[in-house]
């Protein structure tokens, strides 16, 4: 069904029709919700796929996941749903992580995947880290700087001085860009 003509249009259409209405949703989340709208079309009323999509409206289609985005976004707000703990910009940790992608980026050979792992694996060492104060597992983990998160701040300053460049979107495209590799659309 997704090499279809008639697919590719109304992803398409659908998509333009999200924009007028300002909302920004993946193609390949609209394109799995079509998919699955015209093979439940297809089956409830026992009639090929080709043929359902006479049924399809993309302006319908594009008000409903307009509507569902808005819904989920003001039920999350609300209650902080969906909203991870962001830590201060200026965070020390958080520049770690930040200046680690250029260099994560060097040495997989511009394997996106391996970068987003690494800096996953670090975020959530990171975060972890923050917690272990709490974290049973984690006594004696640390060597003889023990759990102290602010005495590991100071030593990653101390590593990494102007961590503050790395807050700068263009210092740190910049470092992306030295390493030879860029991230473009397509």
């Amino acid at each position: 069904m997704r090499n279809t003509k008639a697919f590719k249009e109304a992803v398409a259409q659908t998509l333009a029709e999200l924009a007028r209405k300002g909302v920004t949703l993946a193609p390949a989340t609209v394109a799995d919700t079509i998919e699955k709208n015209i093979s439940a079309v297809s089956e409830q009323l026992g009639i090929q796929v080709r043929s359902a999509w006479r049924y399809f409206d993309a302006s319908a289609l594009a008000d409903r996941l307009a509507q569902n985005a808005r819904a989920f976004e003001e039920s999350s707000t609300e209650k902080d749903v969906g909203h991870a703990p962001m830590p201060p910009v200026g965070n020390p940790e958080l520049a770690l992580v930040l200046a680690g992608v250029p260099d994560s980026l060097a040495q997989t050979g511009g394997d996106l995947y391996g970068v987003i792992v690494n800096v996953a694996v670090n975020a959530w060492m990171a975060g972890h880290i923050h917690g272990e104060d709490g974290c049973t597992g984690c006594d004696g983990s640390r060597g003889p700087a023990g759990h102290d998160w602010e005495a590991r701040m100071r030593t990653i300053t101390e590593m990494q001085p102007d961590i503050a460049k790395w807050f700068d979107r263009d210092v740190w495209t910049a470092a992306v860009n030295d390493t030879g590799y860029t991230v473009t659309r397509r």
